[in-house]
């Protein structure tokens, strides 16, 4: 009845997970369904979507851990169809359980994601990937990021995520293979071993089995519960008021740290062992093309064997908000011109500065009182609008706009002082600057930014 390591689960919530996500996947699918016959779909999630994964992760590797975006999505454009804001980042070394607890982890990528999860909020729908650049004496306007590094999220593509590995044709074929099996398995247990099984165990042997279980029982042996043991932590409190520091040179030190090299070189390699020779075993086995056919899988199909299926609805919705959104790009005044200009020459960077935002969140809170849920649903629907039709957005800006000229000039000096938060431009950026300085009738070659007053450097908004 109840699976005993270290999270009680029962029967059925045990076979969900294992034939739905571990050996189905069906997740990314889309082809779980709750009781009442809902389906879940990952594209319905409106928050935006934050995954922390590392090369180092044996278990979970960023292939495996960022594989849902590629079952899900065809490209990008299609990410933002449904709303979607997808960040990830990709730590070099950690490994599995180093992700939830490691020191320098959390004061690191934990800590950058949390006190940046407002910009990670207002970011425009896409797939991005968060990068974290340590702050050195050359950096620029060190003040608009907190800690010791400056999280900035880059643009990314499928592509990006493909390269990163995968499964190819053969491997999805093996793990229906597998999907196969399992429930062939599991039609034969439940008919021919489950009433045995329930017919010679009764509730006092499961709660002993509970108890005696591998994985639970050494804590129990080795905790206060067990008499034996009381006396030792009164030993243990004794040794550490009495501790004393060893010398360099002591040869217990020496053969402490011999062992303990040597136990971590036999641990890998034994973790390496099994689990090339887990790998080679599925490969080998699920791979044949004779047990691929007998549970009903072609051994010479492609097609994608677990790929999430397209909603008609959700193309109509997508259209109608389209119209909508070409429709609503006349509208709007100042603000939305300023928030529609600034992103028009962002998108050239392709990359979001957390020092960008914190300056743009301090003019915010000095210059105007728009409550920051209203800011973010007003960046959004901006931003869907150029990608929409970006030229009609840009030729709308002029009526948008006063008619007084140092209004404009001043919200023209805000976009120039939020984006050169990060450093200078070039390029592309230019271009589209001096672009937005015609839309909103200023020379380009007036004076640059001028020096404006904003809010010393409070994160809260």
């Amino acid at each position: 009845r109840w699976w005993g390591g270290h999270v009680n689960l029962n029967a059925e919530e045990i076979q969900f997970i294992v034939d739905e996500l571990f050996i189905g996947n069906n997740l990314a699918a889309g082809r779980i369904q709750t009781s009442d016959g809902t389906a879940i779909d990952l594209r319905n999630i409106s928050s935006p979507i934050v995954v922390f994964c590392s090369k180092g992760d044996n278990i979970t590797p960023p292939q495996q851990a960022l594989g849902w975006i590629v079952d899900l999505y065809q490209n990008v454009d299609e990410i933002r169809s449904y709303g979607q804001t997808i960040v990830y980042t990709i730590h070099e070394t950690i490994g599995h359980l180093g992700i939830f607890v490691s020191g320098g982890v959390a004061k690191k990528e934990h800590g950058e994601f949390s006190s940046n999860i407002d910009l990670i909020d207002t970011l425009p729908p896409g797939l991005y990937e968060a990068v974290f650049e340590a702050k050195t004496g050359d950096t620029v306007n060190p003040d608009l990021a907190t800690g010791n590094w400056v999280m900035r999220c880059q643009e990314r593509s499928l592509d990006d995520i493909r390269a990163l590995g995968g499964n190819d044709a053969a491997d999805e074929r093996r793990f229906a293979t597998a999907a196969r099996v399992s429930d062939i398995n599991l039609a034969l247990y439940r008919t021919f071993a489950q009433p045995m099984v329930r017919a010679l165990v009764n509730s006092p042997l499961a709660a002993w089995m509970h108890q005696l279980h591998p994985v639970r029982l050494p804590f129990e042996i080795f905790s206060d519960a067990n008499p034996v043991i009381v006396p030792v932590g009164n030993m243990a409190e004794k040794v550490r008021e009495n501790r004393r520091p060893v010398a360099a040179d002591n040869p217990f030190i020496d053969m402490q740290e011999t062992i303990s090299r040597q136990i971590v070189a036999g641990l890998n390699a034994w973790r390496d062992m099994t689990e090339a020779l887990a790998e080679r075993t599925f490969l080998a086995v699920y791979g044949l093309p004779v047990l691929q056919a007998a549970v009903g899988i072609d051994p010479a199909g492609t097609r994608p064997l677990r790929k999430a299926s397209k909603h008609p609805l959700h193309h109509e919705l997508l259209q109608n908000r389209i119209a909508e959104l070409k429709s609503r790009i006349p509208v709007g005044g100042l603000r939305e011109a300023g928030i529609r200009a600034l992103l028009y020459v962002g998108l050239a960077r392709g990359t979001v500065d957390e020092r960008g935002f914190e300056a743009l969140r301090r003019i915010r809170r000095t210059h105007g009182d728009m409550p920051l849920p209203e800011f973010k649903a007003l960046v959004r629907e901006q931003f869907l609008m150029l990608m929409v039709d970006t030229e009609a957005a840009l030729a709308a800006l002029p009526s948008m706009l006063p008619p007084e000229a140092e209004t404009r000039r001043k919200v023209f000096d805000l976009i120039k002082q939020v984006l050169s938060a990060r450093g200078e431009f070039f390029g592309e950026e230019n271009e589209r600057l001096g672009r937005i300085a015609q839309a909103f009738g200023l020379d380009e070659a007036s004076p640059g930014v001028r020096s404006l007053t904003v809010v010393p450097a409070a994160r809260a908004s």
